[in-house]
This record gives structure tokens, C-alpha cells and sequence, in this order.
């Protein structure tokens, strides 16, 4: 079945809300998507761990990591995790808090005009076949909604270049591509 959207949650994402977002500027058009990869701590597949890092939860124990990150209020659109499931944390008209200070094509605080699709991973592993197939049925699906152009799709590192190294070198772009 295909995807549909409703409030700006789609209906076949596991939806839990973030509070680490807020409305969009006025007539600003959503055009990018931003793919982003992350492990917590790096390198460990923990899914819980990224929710509460998302929603604000995140009680770190004793793992300086987790520590240096436990204060941060950041959030996703989405995240696919490594076995496919969809996960949802803000609307997609909401401004969500995955960019940072970032820039497109001369356009600063990419937060405003994009959507952050996280996968779970990291820069030294391959991504999944399942998290592919999870990530293009939603560009697909997206992209048709909100009219963004296919090829609008970069990753974290593009945008801060300075700060980010992710989706990776593992990340298959001339797989997502012709999967589009």
C-alpha cells in the first residue's frame, strides 16, 4: 500500500512527537532532502538510544559520549533504522532541528526549506538494502507531495562541510539514485 500523510505524519512511520522543533518562516517551500547517519553511541546500533536523544530523554550513564551529548536538542523528520522501520519524530511541515549551521546553494539555516531523514549508521559500515528500499519509497512519496525536485537531495556533509562527515563513504548514492 502506498504512503499517505496526514497532519504531516505519515501513516506508515512509527510516529513519536519531538519537542525540539517549531513552525517553519512563512511562504518558504520545503525543496531539499538532507540525509544524515547516526549510531549511538558511535558505531552501536541502539535504537532506544536515538529516540531519547530526540525526544529528550537521553539519560547517558556512564559513557562520556553519551554525556557530551546528553544536553543537545536536536531532532529528525525521520529515521530509518538498520531493519527498516520507519520512525517519524516532527511533522513535515514543522521545522525540525537536524541541520544546524548549514548552507545550500547559497541558502543559509537549512532547518527552514528541508526534510532530515536520518538512517541508523555510521562512516565505516554499509547501510542496509531494507533501509534503501525504506529511504527512496519515501522520497518517492515526498517528493510527489511536496513537490521537491528528485534531485534535491544532499547529505549532512554538503551542507557543513566544516562540521560533518555523514551520510558517509558507505552511503550508495548511484544506488538511491537509480532507485528514484
Amino acid at each position: 500500500k502506498n504512503m499517505k500523510a496526514l497532519n504531516g505524519i505519515i501513516d506508515k512511520a512509527e510516529f513519536y512527537s519531538s519537542p525540539n522543533c517549531d513552525s517553519r518562516p512563512d511562504n518558504i517551500d520545503i525543496d531539499l532532502f538532507v540525509i544524515h547517519a547516526i549510531s549511538l553511541p558511535p558505531g552501536d546500533y541502539n535504537t532506544q538510544l536515538i529516540k531519547d536523544l530526540f525526544l529528550n530523554n537521553l539519560d547517558p550513564g556512564s559513557n562520556e559520549f553519551l554525556k557530551s551529548i546528553e544536553n543537545l536538542k536536536v531532532s529528525s523528520h525521520f529515521l530509518i533504522t538498520r531493519s527498516g522501520n520507519l520512525i517519524q519524530f516532527v511533522p513535515i511541515h514543522k521545522r525540525s532541528w537536524h541541520a544546524g549551521k548549514s548552507s545550500f546553494q547559497g541558502r543559509t539555516n537549512c532547518n527552514d526549506f528541508s526534510i532530515g531523514i536520518e538512517l541508523e549508521g555510521c562512516d565505516n559500515e554499509e547501510f542496509t538494502s531494507k533501509q534503501y528500499d525504506v529511504l527512496s519509497e519515501l522520497i518517492h512519496f515526498l517528493s510527489d507531495s511536496l513537490k521537491i525536485n528528485k534531485n534535491n537531495i544532499v547529505g549532512h556533509s554538503e551542507i557543513a562541510p566544516e562540521r560533518k562527515t555523514d551520510p558517509g563513504p558507505y552511503f550508495d548514492w548511484n544506488l538511491l539514485k537509480s532507485m528514484l
